[in-house]
C-alpha cells in the first residue's frame, strides 16, 4: 500500500475526479504506468473520508497484487458483492482493472446491482476501445493523467519559488530547497529536462544512477505488461518481436517533433542497417510497423499529433509527429545529450498544453508550419517554440508563420532566451520557464 503520509497533492487531477463524484459514469483514470494513478485513487479515498464516508463504505482492489491474480469477471463480482454494506452508498476503487478478463461485465453489473460510485485505473488505452465502449458507452468519463508538470516537479521535490530583489531594482525568482539552499530557476528546469517528471523520482532524489534504475523499471514494465503481454491476450495483430519493438521505440524517441510517416519508419530502420532486409520479406510491412506504433500509443508511451491546415480549416492526412510522454524516459533510452534540446523543450510544451486542457495540432499555413495550434472551447492559441530569440535569423524564422495567420487569436513564441523585446507586431515573446510556472 502507498504510505498516505507520503502522498503529494495532484490537485489538477483530484479536482477533476471530485467534480464527477457521486455521478453515474464510471470514473476511468488512464495514463502511462507509474505516472501517479494509484496515488490519485488514494487521494480520492482520503477526500471521501474527510467528508464523512466511513472505511467500510470504501473497497479498494489493486489487480497488480498477487491476492487477485486469478480472478475472472465472476469471482471479481462475487468478491465485491461480499464486501457491499447493505443500505449504504459504496465507493469502489479498482486499480489496473484491465488485468481481469472481461472486467467490464463485472463493472457494468456493479453499476446496475449496487448503490455505488466506481473509480478505475488502467495503463492501456485499449481498455477504453471498441469492446469496452459498447458496454459502458456514455457511462464512463476518462481522466487522462500525465507525469509531473514543471510546476508539480518543483512541489514534489520540495522546492519553493520566492521572488527576490534584483540588482536592477526589479524582482527575480529563485528556488529554495528544504535546507534553505537556493538555486536559479534555470538550474531546476535543467534538472526537469534531464530527469523528467515521473513522480517516483521525488522519493529517491535527483541522483542520476538511481533515477536511471527507476526509469528502466518503468520502461521494462510498460514493454512487458502493457505491450508484449497484453497483445498475447487479444485477437488482433500480435506484438511478438521485442527487438523490432525496441528499434521502433528508439527511432520515435530519437525523432520527437519531426515529421514522420509509418512507412518512413520501416524504410529508415532498413537503410540504417537496424533491420535485416531479407530477400523474401523486405522491409516490415506498413501494417506491422503501424501495429507496433499503435501499441506504443495505446500504452501512453508516445502521443501522436495531427496536422491542421489553418487556411483550409481541415486536418491533413500527411505526416504527423510523435512526442514521448516523459523526457526522462527519452534520456534513459538515448543517453543525455544537448544536441537536440530544441525538440526536447517542444516535447515539454506539447504536454503542458495537453495538461491545460487544450486540443493540440500542428498548424500548416501555406508552406509554413506553426509548432502548435492549441484549441479549447471558444479559445485558440498559436505557439512557436525555440531555444532562443536573440538572433535575427531565428526571430524571422519563428515569427514568419505566425505573421501569416490572419485571425485575432493569441500568438506566442516560447523560448529559454527571449531577447529584449516582449512583443513583435502583437506576437508575444514569453520566457518558457515563466510560462510553465504560470497557472
Amino acid at each position: 500500500m502507498i504510505d498516505t503520509h507520503e502522498l503529494k497533492k495532484r490537485d489538477l487531477y483530484l479536482n477533476k475526479i471530485i467534480a464527477f463524484q457521486d455521478t453515474e459514469p464510471v470514473k476511468v483514470v488512464t495514463g502511462i504506468r507509474r505516472c501517479g494513478k494509484s496515488s490519485l485513487l488514494k487521494l480520492m479515498t482520503l477526500h471521501l473520508k474527510e467528508n464523512g464516508v466511513t472505511d467500510n463504505q470504501i473497497l479498494e482492489m489493486n489487480f497488480e497484487s498477487h491476492a487477485y491474480k486469478n480472478m475472472n469477471s465472476d469471482s471479481f463480482y462475487e468478491y465485491v458483492k461480499q464486501h457491499i454494506v447493505p443500505n449504504k452508498r459504496m465507493y469502489l476503487f479498482f486499480d489496473e482493472v484491465q488485468r481481469v478478463p472481461d472486467w467490464e461485465d463485472a463493472v457494468n453489473s456493479f453499476r446496475v446491482d449496487f448503490n455505488c460510485d466506481i473509480y478505475v485505473t488502467g495503463s492501456n488505452a485499449y481498455m477504453l476501445s471498441s469492446e469496452y465502449a459498447t458496454y459502458l458507452s456514455g457511462r464512463c468519463v476518462e481522466i487522462k493523467m500525465l507525469p509531473l508538470s514543471f510546476s508539480e516537479f518543483i512541489t514534489f521535490h520540495n522546492f519553493e519559488i520566492r521572488e527576490m530583489k534584483s540588482a536592477l531594482g526589479g524582482t527575480r525568482k529563485q528556488v529554495f530547497d528544504k535546507a534553505g539552499e537556493h538555486y536559479e530557476l534555470r538550474e531546476v528546469f535543467d534538472a526537469y529536462m534531464r530527469f523528467g517528471g515521473m513522480p517516483g523520482i521525488a522519493d529517491i532524489g535527483l541522483d542520476q544512477e538511481k533515477v536511471l534504475v527507476l526509469l528502466e523499471g518503468i520502461y521494462s514494465t510498460v514493454i512487458m505488461r502493457d505491450i508484449l503481454e497484453r497483445e498475447s491476450r487479444r485477437g488482433q495483430k500480435k506484438i511478438t518481436d521485442p527487438v523490432l519493438l525496441k528499434k521502433i521505440i528508439m527511432f520515435l524517441a530519437d525523432n520527437i517533433g519531426s515529421n514522420i510517416s509509418v512507412s518512413s519508419i520501416g524504410n529508415t530502420l532498413v537503410n540504417e542497417g537496424l533491420l535485416e532486409n531479407g530477400k523474401r520479406k523486405g522491409t516490415p510491412s506498413v501494417h506491422t510497423v503501424q501495429a507496433y506504433v499503435n501499441a506504443l500509443l495505446e500504452s501512453y508511451f508516445f502521443y501522436d499529433i495531427k496536422r491542421f491546415d489553418i487556411k483550409g480549416k481541415e486536418y491533413l492526412r500527411t505526416l504527423g509527429k510523435y512526442y514521448i510522454v516523459d523526457i526522462g524516459l527519452r534520456n534513459y533510452l538515448l543517453g543525455f545529450r544537448d544536441r537536440d534540446s530544441g525538440h526536447a523543450i517542444e516535447n515539454i510544451v506539447y504536454f503542458e498544453l495537453i495538461r491545460r486542457g487544450y486540443d493540440v495540432s500542428i498548424g500548416k499555413v501555406g508552406n509554413f508550419e506553426v509548432d502548435f495550434i492549441a484549441t479549447k472551447a471558444d479559445n485558440k492559441l498559436y505557439v512557436q517554440v525555440t531555444e532562443s530569440m536573440t538572433s535575427e535569423d531565428v526571430r524571422s524564422r519563428e515569427l514568419a508563420p505566425l505573421k501569416k495567420i490572419s485571425d485575432n487569436y493569441e500568438k506566442i513564441v516560447l523560448s529559454l532566451n527571449t531577447g529584449i523585446d516582449s512583443s513583435y507586431d502583437g506576437i508575444k515573446s514569453i520566457n518558457l520557464i515563466d510560462w510553465l510556472i504560470s497557472e
